[in-house]
């Protein structure tokens, strides 16, 4: 069935992203921006080229033939996505982890799922057909599973000491981190805006040789080109305010290379998580569009599950675990509910 591997890849695609930040625990001398950019050149430059050219018969080909105003679409789309992850970083610096990514996530699972809907004129039949109220079900049930997970997160925060809370309290602004966590969230959800303006590369693709299943590779080059910009300017900046350049020359070069291969390790799961998700969408049916809620519901389970590998909530009550363990079920259950509307669909139409 379609829709399962389809959910198999989105799920690939969540554990990479949920995954790509771990190795940053071994990365000595290196100020944060350093680190992000580098796996940054090899998750949205290199990756993306690499990647086409492997799974295309004629990477650039498809380029030649594929419609300007597309590239350049999918390419602006990529640079707000990026102000997406800037703004969502500073939602959890003036909120707090749970608060900041609970909203940010929310917003931008709703925004990145709807408004594709919209766009393709399917919003009367997520209300119309019994595979479209399926679909919706799931996304509402996506909804509710991040909220869990969010105010999980919210009632552990709440069980660290004063002095545990000092660090995340001495910036906090409910103003600040409220309009910078929606922000990001609607902004984050422009790469789901960017896979659709990339849809006449995709096609080219097709038309040129490329599989079915990798026909959103070549769109990724644009969107996360996009996504490069907004991050280089940024880390460029913070690099000249904090003089780190000399971060990517350091004298000893065993601490050097070990940081140079975490950044490399780092950016190839950031980029796994679009080269899965890509492939997802393709199998996802007629409600392709709610393929943003299964990406968005795979890294807040994964998430969880490394969190919970690495004994971070060892120190919780049971209320909390309750939370926790209610929104990994009901995004697990959300997954399945996109999964089937999607397949109904598809009977439908026979």
């Amino acid at each position: 069935m379609e829709q399962l591997l389809g959910i198999i890849f989105h799920w690939i695609g969540g554990f990479s992203s949920a995954s790509f930040y771990v190795p940053i625990n071994k990365v000595k001398q290196w100020a944060w921006a350093v680190y992000w950019i580098t796996l940054g050149f090899v998750a949205w430059i290199i990756m993306p080229t690499v990647g086409g050219m492997i799974t295309t018969p004629d990477l650039f080909g498809i380029f030649r033939n594929s419609d300007t105003g597309s590239m350049f679409g999918a390419y602006i789309l990529g640079v707000f996505w990026g102000f997406g992850g800037l703004m969502a970083g500073l939602g959890i610096r003036y909120m707090g982890l749970a608060l900041g990514q609970s909203i940010s996530l929310r917003v931008c699972a709703i925004v990145g799922t709807l408004v594709p809907a919209f766009i393709a004129n399917q919003v009367v039949t997520l209300v119309s057909t019994v595979s479209g109220g399926v679909v919706s079900l799931g996304i509402v049930v996506c909804i509710v599973g991040i909220a869990f997970t969010g105010y999980a997160g919210f009632l552990k925060d709440r069980l660290l000491s004063d002095e545990e809370k000092k660090k995340s309290v001495s910036e906090f602004s409910m103003a600040k981190g409220f309009l910078m966590a929606i922000g990001g969230g609607i902004m984050s959800a422009f790469m789901a805006f960017s896979f659709m303006a990339g849809k006449p590369i995709a096609a080219a693709a097709v038309s040129l040789g490329t599989q079915h299943v990798y026909m959103n590779n070549p769109v990724l080059v644009f969107s996360l080109g996009g996504g490069f910009t907004t991050n280089f300017v940024y880390a460029m900046i913070m690099c000249y305010r904090h003089k780190s350049f000399n971060n990517f020359v350091l004298k000893d070069k065993k601490v050097l290379l070990n940081n140079y291969f975490m950044a490399i390790l780092s950016g190839l799961m950031w980029y796994g998580q679009f080269f899965f998700y890509g492939m997802g969408t393709t199998q996802m049916g007629k409600f392709d569009f709610a393929s943003w809620s299964i990406h968005m519901s795979s890294i807040i389970i994964f998430s969880n599950f490394w969190g919970l590998w690495l004994k971070e909530w060892s120190s919780v009550n049971k209320k909390v675990r309750v939370f926790l363990w209610l929104g990994i079920i009901t995004l697990i259950l959300s997954v399945i509910l996109i999964g089937i509307g999607n397949y109904l669909a598809g009977t439908e139409m026979n």
